[in-house]
C-alpha cells in the first residue's frame, strides 16, 4: 500500500509561522532549516549552502525586522516513482508567501514576496528543510 501524501497545507502553514518567527527574532536560529545543497536568490543574487545563507541572512542592513504574512499558497512535488513497483520518494512542498516587512522603525512597510521549496528530511521522519528559497522585495 501507498504511504498517504504529507499534508502540504499544515506542512506549509507550520514552516511559514516558524520560519518568520525565527526570522524576526533570532535570524542565526535559522541555519538548521537549510543544508549544503540549500540554494537562496535573495534580490536575484544566489547563495549555496548554510554558511553563505547565513551569512547573507545575518549580515542584512537592519537591526529589528517583523514579517506580516498576507498571503501564502501550498502545493505538494510529487515525485515520479523510479520505475513499476518502486515507491516514489516522499513529497516535497511549494510554499509562496507575500506580504510586508517593517524594518527598524520606519513607518513604512516594504511589500515582499518569497518561494520556498520544502524537501523532506530522510533521517528525520516528518521533518522537512530548506531545499529552495527565493526572496524579492516588491516595488509599486
Amino acid at each position: 500500500m501507498a504511504a498517504a501524501a504529507p499534508d502540504f497545507q499544515r506542512i506549509g502553514a507550520a514552516f511559514v509561522a516558524h520560519y518568520y518567527n525565527v526570522f524576526d527574532t533570532s535570524r542565526a536560529s535559522l541555519s538548521p532549516l537549510y543544508r549544503p545543497s540549500s540554494l537562496l536568490t535573495f534580490e536575484g543574487e544566489p547563495f549555496m549552502g548554510v554558511e553563505a545563507i547565513m551569512t547573507k541572512l545575518t549580515s542584512l542592513p537592519f537591526a529589528k525586522v517583523v514579517h506580516q504574512v498576507a498571503t501564502s499558497d501550498y502545493q505538494p512535488v510529487m515525485p515520479d516513482a523510479v520505475a513499476p513497483g518502486v515507491p516514489a520518494a516522499p513529497a516535497s512542498v511549494l510554499v509562496f508567501v507575500s506580504g510586508s516587512l517593517m524594518v527598524d522603525d520606519s513607518p513604512n512597510p516594504l511589500k515582499f514576496s518569497q518561494v520556498f521549496h520544502l524537501a523532506p528530511d530522510p533521517a528525520s521522519a516528518g521533518n522537512f528543510w530548506v531545499r529552495n528559497d527565493m526572496f524579492r522585495l516588491n516595488y509599486a
